[in-house]
């Protein structure tokens, strides 16, 4: 009789951990039975899989049986059919020039600028144009699956100010440029700017402050290497234009005698976290220094079609280990902020100039948009893919539209034909910004309405 009860303790013991460990752990967050596209180190797809989301923070992502036997969420996302993956980083934008969206087509960058562009910023641009014009790009961005944007402009503090409310994630650079500008009449205004914004934004979860030198042709060698000076002091990262026309580099040998890469260099002026937009016309010596140095690449590839301002060496810059993300530019020269196209103009771009139809392959330019940009940020350790411990930024991407079917291979489906508007939902930092294509963190009526006022200011400016 005592051994039958020893062993009926010892069952009833020895089962305690399986019971403990069958009880569900409450999450904030599960989104079940999706296509999930990874971008993890082994490039996993589940299909189906189910991902667990706990606050800012992703905990699991696994199969919808090992998911759902684990977590149990406050709230669930039914995701059958439709792909999860990382949301989108946007490398390079101008988010504010939306509202330039359309002025001045079919132009080199110089004439672009300098016949349009800088004139109508001078006459236009302010605090509340910036918050209005950052607002429109917001909502375009939600929409179309971005993320994270690096961006650059004036009034940095407006662009960030918006971005927090609109719960995006955002590395926001000051420009810094050698002529007056709307919010610095010279680069030591801009300079305090900068400071100004850091202590305002220091150690935000959403908001990353940066300093943004225009470029080498626009600023000369003391200011250069002030701002490298105060990048490194203040711990944040530098984004600049580098090498993106030729036009730039016969400027920067006239003003600095040397080319873009070289001249930086001489002066030790890469930050800790430097991100280059463009690089288009680089040599190969100067993609060693860069790798080196440890410098981000954003490739902006439709807006240096739409410019003809080259096409940059994306597949020797991945050869060489060089971190490339990929970027939109600002709307005023690309013309949106979508993406998905930007992607996939990658893939085919490097396809034509190299001849070679397996130069960026589907994964590749998925992995840039993601992962690769996360890098070229250096936030590659909490941003681009889904894996336990990662922030939770990620979207829900339908796939039900005629000209997504059939739906042989997911990844190459999400780069050659899906589009911005397919993406269903935004999830930013754990939250919600967009659920079934309405946004819930923005007014859309009311952002659409100012952007139309504001336009009415930028007619008025370019009337001869």
């Amino acid at each position: 009789m005592r051994v039958r009860i020893l062993a009926t303790v010892v069952a009833l013991v020895s089962s305690v951990p399986l019971v403990i460990a069958r009880q569900a752990t409450d999450v904030s967050l599960v989104i079940a039975n999706g296509i999930v596209v990874t971008v993890d180190g082994s490039r996993r797809v589940l299909n189906p899989g189910s991902v667990a989301i706990n606050g800012t923070r992703i905990v699991a992502v696994d199969t919808p049986a090992v998911i759902a036997a684990r977590y149990r969420g406050a709230d669930t996302i039914e995701a059958a059919g439709k792909v999860v993956m990382p949301g989108l980083i946007n490398t390079h934008t101008h988010a504010a020039m939306v509202m330039f969206r359309g002025l001045g087509n079919d132009l080199s960058l110089m004439d672009w600028l300098q016949k349009y562009i800088f004139p109508a910023e001078a006459r236009t641009v302010s605090p509340e144009f910036v918050r209005v014009g950052t607002r429109l790009a917001l909502l375009e961005m939600i929409q179309s699956g971005t993320t994270t944007f690096a961006d650059m402009y004036y009034f940095e503090e407006e662009v960030a100010k918006v971005t927090k409310a609109a719960g995006m994630r955002g590395v926001l650079g000051q420009t810094v440029i050698e002529f007056p500008v709307p919010d610095a009449k010279t680069p030591a205004d801009a300079l305090a700017r900068t400071e100004a914004f850091v202590r305002q934004f220091d150690h935000d979860d959403l908001i990353t402050p940066s300093i943004a030198p225009h470029s080498v042709y626009t600023l000369d060698a003391g200011t250069l290497t002030a701002i490298s000076e105060l990048a490194k002091r203040l711990m944040i990262p530098i984004q600049i234009h580098l090498a993106e026309t030729q036009a730039e580099i016969g400027l920067s040998q006239q003003r600095h005698q040397g080319r873009p890469v070289a001249i930086l260099d001489r002066l030790g002026f890469w930050a800790p976290t430097t991100i280059a937009a463009h690089g288009v016309w680089i040599t190969d010596d100067e993609i060693g220094v860069l790798r080196q140095r440890g410098i981000g690449i954003a490739n902006n590839p439709e807006s240096n079609m739409k410019l003809s301002s080259g096409t940059a060496p994306v597949v020797k810059y991945r050869q060489a280990g060089v971190h490339v993300g990929i970027g939109t530019d600002g709307a005023a020269s690309n013309n949106d902020l979508d993406m998905f196209e930007a992607m996939r103009q990658v893939a085919f771009q490097q396809k034509l100039v190299t001849m070679d139809p397996t130069a960026i392959s589907a994964a590749e330019a998925l992995e840039m948009a993601t992962l690769g940009g996360a890098r070229a940020l250096g936030r590659g350790e909490h941003l681009g893919s889904l894996e336990a411990g990662k922030l939770a930024d990620l979207i829900i991407v339908g796939m039900s539209k005629a000209r997504q079917q059939p739906l042989f291979d997911p990844i190459a489906q999400i780069v050659y034909t899906s589009r911005g508007d397919d993406v269903e939902t935004t999830i930013v930092n754990g939250k919600i910004l967009m659920r079934d294509r309405k946004v819930l963190t923005m007014d859309e009526a009311a952002v659409l309405r100012e952007a139309r006022t504001a336009a009415g200011l930028v007619r008025t400016a370019v009337q001869p």
